[in-house]
């Protein structure tokens, strides 16, 4: 997929011909382009205080085609990820570009089978609840999307949804290898219930498997089963989620662990203060000692939007010694216009556990994130933010720093998403069964 630019204009092109031969119900061109400008000095990372901060732009350049009608939708959405001066092309006489950091987001197409449903085949987001499990992950300017088939159905307030990958590196002749550190197969089923514009609750499913090794067949899977309740009472919001996980890790070992998250805000005039908490369980013993992994795994799950936009806690068997982590948070957003929000949230993260790889001490850290957003416009938003982390020493023992420079990040991100073209037709031959 990676430096076919010809591929995806190809594709572009056929589709906008497909469209006036047939005269397609709807067609959408779309373009996102999101530059971001950060200055970090000890983001994901704590850093001596000899080292000076590090300034840097990325850049995410999207160009969505879509189609829709009653029948079938389809989606195409190319996209270029980049760090301003990163290309590999370059000479003493020029920069050429970097054909690496093109990729496809998302290409899939849905089709309508009957009157409940649809099923959807392709690269495609997936993204569920409070997105623990399966999530946007929108902070990364890459994104995140599966190559997947899903069945969407629904009755009346029932949806239902099942979906399912299996992934290989090519287009093999025998056998199943995969590296060990990936998913090889993601299954799940998604089951929500819209009690009333108040009340709504979801049961989820997902089963998930590993190679047992970069050369053979057999996997070892693991499950995962969770709720997720959403309440709403004139100005007071709440949800929770609880999800238990079983089966057999990467290294065969059984699994026994849990996650679960507590939230409530309270909307007051131009003010709603927030409070909760995350849990997610870690290993007492570790090593030879280690017979059940307790250790939660969040998988491709949401790391940025809960454990604190430092993105300290990203890799849970590395970032925190097995020990997993809890999360007690609190949050005021304000909004004093339209368009314009300004969100504090302040974080003290403990260790879920404590093993022979931990300090003695289960305080990590405290973490304040302030984010500040103004909409322009509907298709424009500038967005800036300021973070910074506090360590105990016991955090800065785990880092592996004697010494840390203050640990702070600050960036001034654009989002560009105007809708270039759409194009609709009321007489689609396509309208058709």
């Amino acid at each position: 997929m990676k430096g076919n630019s010809h591929i995806y204009c190809l594709i572009g092109i056929s589709t906008l011909l497909l469209c006036s031969l047939n005269g397609w119900s709807q067609f959408t061109l779309d373009a996102q382009i999101r530059p971001r400008f950060m200055v970090s000095n000890g983001y994901q990372h704590l850093i001596p205080d000899t080292v000076s901060p590090a300034f840097a732009i990325s850049q995410r350049t999207r160009l969505s085609i879509g189609f829709e009608n009653k029948f079938l939708k389809v989606k195409i959405t190319p996209q270029d990820v980049r760090v301003w001066g990163s290309e590999q092309l370059a000479t003493s006489t020029g920069v050429f570009g970097n054909p690496a950091s093109f990729d496809l987001f998302e290409g899939y197409l849905e089709i309508q089978t009957g009157q409940w449903g649809w099923i959807s085949v392709g690269r495609q987001q997936l993204v569920y609840d409070s997105e623990r499990i399966l999530a946007a992950r929108n902070w990364n300017q890459s994104g995140i999307a599966y190559d997947a088939v899903v069945a969407r159905m629904v009755w009346g307030k029932w949806n239902f949804h099942l979906g399912g990958s299996w992934n290989t590196l090519t287009e093999l002749k025998y056998d199943n290898p995969y590296p060990t550190d990936r998913i090889k197969s993601l299954d799940f089923a998604w089951l929500n219930w819209n009690i009333s514009s108040m009340l709504r609750a979801s049961l989820m499913h997902v089963a998930t498997a590993v190679t047992r090794s970069d050369t053979t067949n057999p996997l070892y899977w693991k499950q995962t089963s969770g709720l997720y309740g959403e309440a709403t009472w004139k100005s007071l919001k709440c949800w929770a989620d609880v999800y238990y996980q079983y089966g057999r890790n990467a290294q065969g070992l059984p699994v026994s662990a849990f996650l679960f998250d507590i939230n409530a805000e309270y909307a007051i005039k131009f003010f709603t203060p927030g409070l909760g908490v995350s849990y997610l369980s870690g290993n007492k013993n570790i090593g030879a000692d280690l017979t059940t992994d307790h250790l939660f795994d969040v998988f491709y799950g949401a790391r940025h939007k809960y454990f604190g936009y430092m993105d300290y806690f990203r890799n849970f068997h590395k970032d925190t010694k097995q020990g997993g982590l809890i999360d007690y948070f609190l949050s005021l957003k304000f909004i004093p216009l339209n368009k314009l929000t300004i969100l504090n949230r302040i974080h003290y993260f403990q260790l879920a556990q404590l093993n022979p790889s931990t300090p003695s001490c289960r305080d990590l850290a405290l973490e304040n994130d302030l984010v500040i957003n103004y909409k322009f416009a509907q298709w424009g938003a500038l967005e800036s933010g300021y973070f910074i982390l506090l360590p105990t020493s016991g955090f800065r023992t785990m880092q592996g720093v004697e010494k840390n420079a203050l640990a702070q990040f600050f960036y001034l991100q654009l989002t560009i998403s105007p809708n270039l073209f759409t194009y609709s037709s009321k007489d689609s031959k396509l309208d058709q069964p």
